[in-house]
């Protein structure tokens, strides 16, 4: 729904607990002993016609007698009764209600599911709920324990959401004894009002977090999900377990995408595209848990390995090349400084094996030395009790050093009883702690995909060569198929969509016997290779439907008389439709490869890369992602495969030209935002050399498409091409469109060309260059939630802007805080106006009531031009005016 009055969760006033009992075993009896030994300092308010008295508190009897509407009500009576609690606690005016029970599937009675007349309550009051079949919500920083958790949450930095009481409790329990605390603690339960989308928007925000983990077993809404996680991710790190990853049901794909592209590969797709880390059992997240609770960043990755045993230095090392880390390769500096402190003896080599019968001042020397080394990112430090040293006093020693540490330092207490206390006084001090080196180097790795995945998002993709695709064209062969009935689209009619998107193929044939099939083949030229052409037969290999190197035409002739027996005695139902002659493609060193798009039925389009050929499924190396994509997210799905080596060129064969594989995969992504019609397509294979690329063979599945947004099914809205226009200037003819990726240069020159004034009165700064973060920030925008359009005129070697205009929304749709800025020398010639027009415009079409800014109390001209365009203007204390346009009343108007 939204964050509307979230806040009264996280930070009540007061607390109503209805159901509150004393009871043994019972909710309402554990809950409320969680609400008066939470240490909460609001008033808290036990409502049970049964009671007058519990734990000290007075009890009333009914909602209507609570003296005052609650902040927060606690609901955990049978369901049949909580529609109309709800409702009572709407009418009173509390605003926030967390439901305990289950049970809400059943009837009500009005025939609606009780689910249904809850939600039905709660809405004419814009009252929220947490729930139900919930655990309960924990807010530590305020004291609050509105839950039957076993036990309560430490106050810390960390919030938890999870969609399993299950989990909630035991990551309560595991964190408590390692002294781990946390901002919020919310068990989801069904999400039935606020969901996990509401719950990532809430958070990004909430100053009290430093990071967020997520436990998921479903996602709903996958647009307002990508946003909020999107959102939260660039915010803090967010650390997400998905569970389910086996796949749901095997179905009959028409393609191999379809079949490949499994609900769990979309899944990682999804976060990875939202910069979230993904860990994928209990055990991860907790060392996720104890990583992030130190706010620990590893940079490269590259790790330095310090143990008193080359067993251990050895498992670790291991365990790191396994999980495709980098061991640090130490310098002749830090060589040297380790060499002064170290014996003789010791291999001069990372691992840093200080000997079995190093006392703590070696341990000291050596970690000195590596967390000065520019050498390596990371540290762990693995020490195996011996006589010779207690671990604790190994411990005592470092402990100044591990404080005070400017990079991460894993710490692996190898044993039981003997480490117990060096173990303990590391946990006491706030350092991550490890039972085994395996364990450590995962958590390791974990931080070092979360640090891909950021940077991921604030890499800025090249404008590239791309040529606008003949979207009309392509639009009129889809029409043409759907009015003819053809939703299995064969090779032919495939390659003439695939021609309007710029991909090359084979010159192809259609054919209806062997008279047409000599005549292609002549025209063509030989050798040429045959195919079968039936929409009953997805993979033509399987029934001898592929004959390849046709030399001439009795070779010809006898593969076309083979492969209709073969057809006809294998698949007899089979609707034959003729047949395809195509050119045989001459590569030697053309890697073959699969490309593809399916609809996924949460995240909607995705698009597939992998190796491709025959044995495709077989091979199972493939990657996914979520369109849109540019060449930068086409480069990171390639490089999670296997055969992204082989691309990259081996022995005499030279590196394929990978930036035409990607442009591939980025026109795949605007064919689905184009033809909503497009359910499936397989490119296989797609031939990949230093050449290029060139499609072998293709086929389609189209649907009718589902209502009039034909962008309804993408999880991540794509660039809106729709609101690019042009318009008339002082300057002349200009274009006016939003912002995209690849205007990242462009805008960098942009920033450069304001004056120091300017830049103060946008930023509020007088920052001179924009940081990479910052440029991805204002160019990569999530068209769901916010807009930028700018100006922009042709150069002799490009295109430049001249003005841009944005607007953030708040997640419910309500009110967009806008920005605006024209090139200083430009300034004075109308483009502010025409910025501003086009902002209101965009605004008012998307349903917002208001538009809101603010600029410095000096800033003159900004104050005119949004008084010209209908802003009201107001002067605040902080020497800043508040700038407010509404576009609709309270009564609509």
């Amino acid at each position: 729904m939204s964050i509307r009055n979230l806040s009264t969760f996280f930070a009540p006033g007061s607390v109503a607990l209805v159901g509150a009992s004393s009871r043994p075993g019972s909710v309402g009896a554990a809950v409320l002993a969680s609400l008066v030994s939470g240490g909460f300092a609001g008033p808290v308010w036990p409502v049970n016609p049964k009671y007058r008295h519990l734990l000290g508190l007075d009890v009333f009897s009914d909602v209507s007698r609570l003296p005052l509407a609650p902040e927060l009500a606690v609901v955990c009576t049978p369901a049949a009764t909580v529609p109309g609690i709800v409702g009572q606690l709407g009418v009173l005016g509390c605003r926030s209600v967390v439901v305990l029970s289950a049970g809400f599937d059943a009837a009500g009675p009005e025939g609606a599911s009780l689910r249904q007349a809850m939600l039905d309550a709660a809405r004419p009051y814009l009252l929220r709920i947490l729930g139900p079949n919930c655990v309960g919500l924990l807010v530590p920083g305020v004291g609050l324990n509105a839950s039957f958790a076993p036990v309560a949450a430490l106050p810390g930095r960390l919030a938890f959401v999870a969609q399993s009481g299950a989990m909630v409790t035991a990551v309560l329990d595991w964190a408590r004894e390692r002294g781990i605390g946390f901002s919020s603690f919310v068990s989801l339960g069904d999400g039935t009002d606020v969901d996990l989308g509401d719950l990532l928007d809430y958070l990004a925000g909430d100053p009290g977090t430093d990071a967020i983990l997520v436990y998921a077993e479903s996602v709903r809404q996958a647009r307002k999900f990508m946003s909020a996680a999107r959102g939260a991710a660039r915010a803090k790190p967010t650390v997400i377990v998905k569970a389910g990853r086996a796949p749901e049901a095997a179905r009959a794909a028409f393609s191999h995408t379809g079949a490949l592209a499994g609900a769990d590969l979309v899944v990682d797709a999804a976060l990875r595209r939202a910069g979230m880390l993904r860990v994928h059992t209990t055990a991860e997240l907790f060392d996720a848990v104890a990583m992030l609770a130190h706010r620990l960043r590893p940079g490269a990755g590259r790790l330095a390995i310090l143990t008193n045993g080359g067993g251990p230095g050895v498992m670790a090392t291991d365990a790191l090349v396994e999980a495709h880390g980098t061991l640090a390769r130490l310098g002749a500096d830090t060589l040297a400084q380790l060499d002064e402190g170290l014996p003789p003896n010791w291999p001069r080599a990372n691992p840093v094996d200080i000997v079995g019968d190093a006392p703590a001042g070696r341990y000291r020397h050596a970690l000195q030395a590596l967390l000065a080394s520019p050498d390596a990112d990371a540290v762990l430090l693995i020490h195996a009790p011996t006589a010779i040293v207690p671990a604790a006093d190994v411990a005592r020693v470092l402990l100044p050093l591990l404080r005070a540490a400017a990079k991460p330092v894993l710490c692996c207490w190898l044993g039981g009883a003997s480490v117990a206390e060096a173990r303990r006084l590391c946990l006491d001090a706030g350092l991550p702690v490890f039972e085994t080196p395996e364990e450590a180097v995962r958590a390791l790795m974990q931080l070092v995909d979360y640090g891909r995945n950021q940077a991921l998002l604030m890499q800025v993709p090249s404008a590239g060569r791309l040529a606008p695709p003949d979207r009309l064209g392509a639009r009129a062969h889809v029409a043409r198929l759907m009015a003819a009935r053809c939703e299995a689209v064969g090779e032919a009619n495939a390659k003439l969509i695939l021609a309007c998107y710029g991909i090359p193929s084979v010159a192809t044939e259609v054919v209806s016997d062997e008279t047409d099939a000599l005549a292609a083949a002549a025209r063509i030229g030989y050798p040429v290779a045959l195919k079968i052409l039936s929409p009953d037969i997805s993979h033509k290999s399987d029934v001898g439907g592929v004959a390849l190197d046709l030399g001439d035409p009795r070779a010809l002739g006898e593969a076309l008389a083979r492969m209709t027996e073969r057809v006809r005695t294998l698949r007899p139902e089979a609707r034959l439709f003729g047949f395809t002659v195509q050119a045989m493609a001459r590569r030697a060193h053309a890697l073959e490869l699969i490309v593809g798009l399916s609809v996924d039925p949460v995240f909607g389009p995705v698009v597939l890369f992998g190796q491709g050929g025959v044995a495709v499924e077989a091979n199972a190396d493939q990657a996914v992602g979520l369109p849109p994509l540019n060449r930068v997210l086409a480069r990171d799905m390639v490089s999670r495969t296997r055969v992204a080596r082989l691309l990259a060129g081996f022995r005499d064969t030279p590196p394929a030209d990978l930036d035409a594989v990607c442009d591939v995969l980025v026109r795949l992504g605007q064919m689905a935002a184009d033809l909503p019609e497009l359910c499936e397509l397989d490119i296989n294979p797609l031939l990949a050399d230093s050449q290029g690329v060139l499609a072998l063979d293709a086929r389609m599945r189209l649907a009718p498409a589902d209502g009039a947004d034909s962008l309804a099914r993408f999880a991540i809205l794509p660039y809106p091409d729709a609101l690019e226009r042009e318009v008339e200037s002082a300057l002349g003819a200009l274009t006016l469109r939003p912002i995209r990726p690849e205007d990242a240069p462009a805008h960098q020159a942009f920033f450069r060309a304001l004056s120091p004034q300017d830049v103060h009165f946008r930023m509020f700064s007088s920052a001179r260059e924009l940081s990479d973060a910052q440029l991805a920030r204002f160019t990569q925008i999530d068209y769901a939630r916010e807009m930028a359009f700018i100006l922009t005129r042709p150069t002799a070697d490009g295109r430049e802007t001249l003005g841009v205009v944005r607007v953030v929304t708040d997640p419910d749709n309500i009110a967009g805080e806008f920005a605006i800025v024209v090139r200083s020398d430009l300034q004075g010639k109308g483009l502010g106006t025409i910025l501003m027009e086009a902002l209101i415009g965009y605004c008012r079409a998307h349903g917002l009531r208001e538009i809101t800014g603010v600029a410095l109390a000096d800033n003159l001209g900004m104050q005119a031009l949004a008084r010209r365009n209908g802003f009201s203007v107001a002067a605040d204390t902080d020497g800043t005016v508040a700038l407010r346009r509404v576009l609709v009343t309270d009564d609509g108007k």
